[in-house]
């Protein structure tokens, strides 16, 4: 019987491995340890603090939130033809990254790093081993618990598919090193490898390996997706479409309901399956009564916790306190909530669900859309930046994000949908749009939607009532709108009757859609077939 490898023996043959990547690494190399054992370190290292109930704590200093202006992928042979690059996906010089690798390496190179090597995709057939190496205890506890954790083998270290350098404390000279700000996050496709330094939200750790997975499932003919899921408990399986912010995590946390995840999933031939192994909540203002599952988390060992500020004496989680950002984070494994699927896939959606934070207060609460609308709404993306999200957002301001998630899509979003429009044929899934946003008025003046309306919106979509209401076109977007849902205020249902002056109502839905116009035929109008764009508004 093959013996374990001891704590040194991995470590050693993690530094041979990083050798042959041409890293070279004199430091101590600390590999797949627990969470009580990152918590200890931590704690020594004044990486954070202990929270009432047992989260750790931590502050990610001035970088809250994603900085999209500062992620770049790299410019190389191997993906160059394949990158849909632009505004989002912008290129960075292969010399550039090369000589700052080798600055970032060196920084690294007698620092104690953390290694965690996990999974990600819970399928076999479409996974990939991702490494993460990191100079704070806490960011590798953040990677076990958002990753997929390998069934235990002790007897060997395997080799990366993917190695995520976490380079904590290193500032990039932008006149130097080509970067936009001392923070950067590079993608280089063709070595499977990222370097990420100068920022420590942990979000963008989750988001590059996200990155990667949108390169190369498609490839294999499957659909990656910014979306939660759900399944019941007669299969019957939910996919929510969302910009982070809309309710992606919420609504699929749902008391009656297995989460299979709550943020990155692929669509095989063979159905949905999870693409993480843990959970990325906002946890600002939560509410034990509204969110028992995630407020929980909040308060369990071996959850992280971003920013959010502790009572000095208590130690209690303010979560109404937004001092640091809005944007704060509970990271915490799937086993930590009661209702799980614990394979990570379940079958084709039943039910597809696009999510929006509509700041103008134009949308429905709920609509019924057809295949071709679909494509063209998930092409479009519409919802709004929620504050806090990204660096610099304080307010939500609307914005058009392809694909529910335009930022993390390496090829041509046209890719990704038809890919869908092929998966919604194939499967006869449901489609709908919810709007989680604002009623009564544009943002400042109506009020959010109840999320206990939107939840039994939600309740009736799985239990099939709303295929039986009554429904009413919406002149200005052509979808199918219910006039009557059960435990909803009817007049939510026509957001034209939630606004004191209905006429300035007409005014701000006509500019609405002719914001979707103007957005696609920017982008997509030429490019996609004729179906797609009568999916499109009408008035």
């Amino acid at each position: 019987m093959t013996q374990p490898l001891t704590q040194q023996e991995r470590s050693d043959a993690v530094r041979a491995q990083l050798i042959q990547q041409g890293i070279h690494h004199t430091g101590a190399i600390r590999v797949d340890l627990s969470a009580p054992e990152l918590y200890e370190i931590a704690i020594r290292r004044q990486e954070g603090r202990i929270a009432h109930g047992g989260a750790l704590v931590v502050e990610t200093g001035l970088y809250t939130g994603r900085s999209a202006n500062d992620k770049f992928i790299v410019d190389e042979p191997s993906s160059r033809d394949q990158v849909a690059w632009g505004a989002v996906n912008r290129p960075f010089p292969e010399e550039k990254y090369e000589k700052l690798r080798a600055r970032v390496t060196a920084f690294l190179q007698e620092r104690e790093l953390f290694v965690q090597d996990c999974l990600v995709g819970a399928t076999p057939q479409y996974q990939r081993r991702v490494r993460m190496i990191s100079t704070q205890a806490w960011q590798s506890l953040f990677a076990r618990n958002l990753f997929i954790q390998p069934e235990e083998n002790d007897d060997k270290v395997e080799t990366p598919d993917f190695t995520l350098i976490n380079a904590g404390g290193f500032l990039a000279v932008p006149e130097m090193d080509g970067t936009r700000s001392e923070a950067f996050i590079l993608l280089h496709l063709g070595r499977r490898e990222a370097l990420i330094a100068g920022t420590g939200y942990a979000g963008e750790n989750k988001k590059v390996v996200f990155s990667l997975m949108n390169y190369l499932l498609p490839r294999q003919g499957v659909l990656s997706m910014h979306c939660s899921a759900n399944v019941g408990e007669h299969e019957d399986v939910a996919i929510f479409f969302g910009l982070s912010g809309t309710g992606k995590t919420t609504l699929s946390t749902d008391p009656r309901r297995r989460m299979i995840g709550d943020d990155e999933h692929g669509w095989s031939d063979s159905g949905v399956f999870n693409l993480e192994g843990g959970c990325y909540a906002k946890v600002i203002r939560l509410q034990p009564k509204a969110e028992p599952d995630i407020w929980n988390c909040t308060r369990t060992f071996g959850t992280v916790l971003e920013n959010v500020i502790l009572d000095p004496v208590t130690r209690v989680a303010n979560l109404d306190d937004q001092t640091l950002t809005e944007n704060t984070r509970a990271a915490y494994p799937l086993e930590s909530l009661p209702r799980i699927q614990a394979s990570g896939h379940a079958g084709h959606p039943k039910n597809v669900i696009l999510l929006t934070a509509d700041a103008f207060g134009v949308m429905p609460p709920v609509a019924r859309l057809t295949i071709e609308q679909t494509m063209y709404h998930f092409l479009s993306g519409y919802t709004a930046k929620l504050a806090g999200t990204e660096r610099g957002v304080t307010e939500p301001t609307a914005t058009f994000s392809a694909c529910f998630g335009e930022p993390f899509m390496v090829l041509d979003p046209v890719v990704y949908a038809n890919l869908l429009g092929q998966k919604l044929l194939d499967s006869q899934a449901k489609c709908w749009l919810i709007n989680t946003g604002w009623t009564g008025g544009p943002y400042g003046e109506g009020f959010r939607m109840p999320i206990q309306e939107t939840r039994a919106i939600i309740d009736q979509i799985f239990d099939n009532h709303l295929e039986q209401v009554k429904t009413r076109i919406d002149p200005t977007f052509g979808f199918e709108v219910p006039v009557e849902v059960a435990k909803v205020d009817p007049r939510h249902l026509n957001p034209r009757t939630t606004w004191k002056d209905p006429s300035r109502y007409d005014a701000q839905a006509r500019d609405l859609a002719s914001r979707f116009v103007a957005n696609f035929a920017a982008k997509f109008a030429e490019r996609v077939s004729a179906r797609i764009l009568s999916g499109g508004p009408k008035g």
